[in-house]
């Protein structure tokens, strides 16, 4: 089993460098901080999970910090010349990515011969985390210190706070749903590289480098490939 996987990895590094060491380890901490964040969260709402954990202020203090440390990974990762850029791509949209999302509005399925880098939905999907991670932070806060507000906004905080975190999960659910159907996406995240195939197949918009650059390097792929017309 141990020999399949190092072949499958093998097989990975043959292709094209996806993301940097960076950028690998900013996503896995942001998992594991949202994961404590999300399991806390659910400890708190729901009355029978409530018991079966117990510790209702250790809880408590636990959510708090691992919710307002959760940024903290995104700013260090902002020092990676290779997570800017990929930033970048995630905060722009083309033309064919709008065809991308009426392709998925319509047929309701992928269209991958429309993705750069990024697809539609994993920019979209960015774009939702980082604006709800900052709005049930700032409400967050409200709740932690609440003589900093009006009792009006501490109650609006609580409701805004309570709703989008129902949300975020639904969210992630379908993000770890996606994730689980495209075992070479896993694997890029986990070594950083990914096969030519599933790129060609995959994201064809998106035109990497042909030369590796070594592994922990920070320099950028290009996404300059123009969108096929149709």
């Amino acid at each position: 089993m141990n020999r399949l996987h190092d072949l499958q990895d093998s097989r990975a590094v043959v292709g094209f460098r996806r993301f940097t060491r960076a950028e690998t380890w900013v996503h896995r901490s942001v998992t594991w901080l949202m994961g404590v964040c999300v399991f806390t969260g659910a400890c708190l709402y729901f009355p029978p999970l409530a018991e079966i954990v117990g510790r209702r202020r250790l809880v408590v203090t636990v959510h708090e910090w691992s919710g307002i440390a959760i940024p903290a990974p995104v700013v260090l990762g902002v020092a990676s010349r290779a997570f800017r850029a990929d930033a970048g791509r995630l905060g722009r949209f083309f033309p064919h990515d709008w065809r991308w999302l009426r392709v998925a509005l319509r047929a309701r399925r992928r269209e991958p011969t429309l993705a750069g880098k990024f697809n539609a939905g994993q920019k979209l999907f960015a774009s939702f985390a980082v604006g709800s991670v900052l709005i049930m932070a700032g409400t967050g806060v409200l709740m932690w210190f609440p003589r900093l507000s009006p009792l009006v906004w501490r109650t609006g905080s609580t409701f805004v706070h309570d709703w989008l975190a129902l949300i975020f999960a639904a969210v992630i659910t379908g993000h770890v749903w996606f994730a689980t159907k495209d075992p070479e996406a896993r694997r890029g995240l986990r070594t950083g590289y990914v096969p030519r195939w599933w790129v060609r197949d995959e994201h064809p918009l998106w035109e990497p480098d042909e030369e590796q650059p070594r592994a922990g390097s920070d320099r950028p792929e290009r996404d300059t490939r123009q969108a096929p017309r149709g």
